[in-house]
């Protein structure tokens, strides 16, 4: 049991370091080549073909006719919504406000974990959720630049519902885990969500250059569609084996840590006291947060 949890960690340590890189790399794709729409639609057919391909290399497992309603409501929560809206609001608003509304992610998780599932909400989480709160939101103000453009704030209210939407996504999916491999609960989930953002991004598809793409453009839009989809989706859904659904989210906060590493490393920012700050309150709070009740079990 030790060992599946420090591997879910770990997993979940990949999962929000993709999504950090995400955050800028996704903001090219959709403010060049590639409509955000388009994009989404992209990302679930190459989601689909790998999750599906990926089920065939394992043994089949069986699925109850009952639950595919329940894959198709995940899929709408976790797919639909989710990234339609995300990276609608992505292309509308900041990587900063964008960040901003995404960390709100691990309190709605536990609002609708308390009522769905039950979950406790200990006095020790609360505090490590509005600690990790604190830091993220102290080194996403150190990172804002003075007198900048105004963001559009319907992309902000996009976001926020993408936050939304992937917390519901995230305490929805924890019960079939216990019924299912992660594989095959995604590949019915992103079979639905391909049907349903088809309609939105189809014609953003048809609209797309694909002879005047670049290589960075082509390495981008692969990098969404394999490392943010497939490899993020399938390393989140594993860790919910071993982990609950506020653990998960509370690792967000690890997310504009991991993009300043990122900018450090190519040499695009520097480091301050102020950012040293936020990274050891954005570790304590994800620490207050994964330390379980006396009598709760994972």
């Amino acid at each position: 049991m030790k060992n599946k949890t420090l591997s879910a960690h770990l997993a979940l340590l990949i999962a929000n370091l993709i999504y950090a890189a995400s955050y800028t790399i996704a903001r090219k794709v959709t403010n060049g080549p590639i409509h955000p729409f388009g994009l989404v639609l992209l990302r679930a057919c190459g989601a689909v073909i790998l999750f599906w391909l990926t089920g065939a290399l394992l043994e089949k497992e069986k699925v109850e006719k009952g639950d595919l309603l329940r894959f198709a409501l995940l899929a709408v929560v976790g797919v639909a919504i989710n990234q339609l809206f995300f990276l609608k609001g992505l292309s509308l608003t900041s990587p900063i406000s964008a960040s901003i509304m995404m960390i709100t992610t691990p309190i709605l998780v536990l609002i609708i974990a308390a009522i769905v599932i039950r979950e406790r909400i200990t006095p020790l989480r609360l505090v490590g959720i509005f600690t990790g709160f604190a830091g993220a939101v102290l080194l996403m103000a150190a990172n804002s630049p003075a007198g900048g453009k105004r963001d559009n704030p319907f992309g902000d209210v996009f976001v926020f519902i993408n936050a939304l939407s992937w917390g519901a996504y995230l305490v929805l999916v924890k019960p079939m885990m216990l019924k299912y491999r992660a594989i095959t609960i995604l590949k019915w989930v992103f079979l639905f969500g391909l049907i349903l953002v088809f309609p939105f991004g189809l014609s953003e598809v048809r609209e797309i250059q694909w002879a005047s793409m670049q290589g960075s453009d082509w390495f981008n839009t692969l990098f969404v569609i394999i490392a943010t989809t497939y490899l993020a989706y399938l390393l989140n859904t594993y860790a919910l084996n071993a982990l609950s659904p506020s653990i998960v989210s509370a690792y967000i906060y690890l997310q504009p840590l991991m993009a300043a590493a990122i900018a450090l490393y190519a040499g695009s920012d520097r480091l301050d006291g102020s950012k040293g700050l936020s990274a050891l309150l954005i570790f304590a709070g994800v620490y207050l947060v994964s330390k379980p009740g006396k009598k709760e079990a994972l």
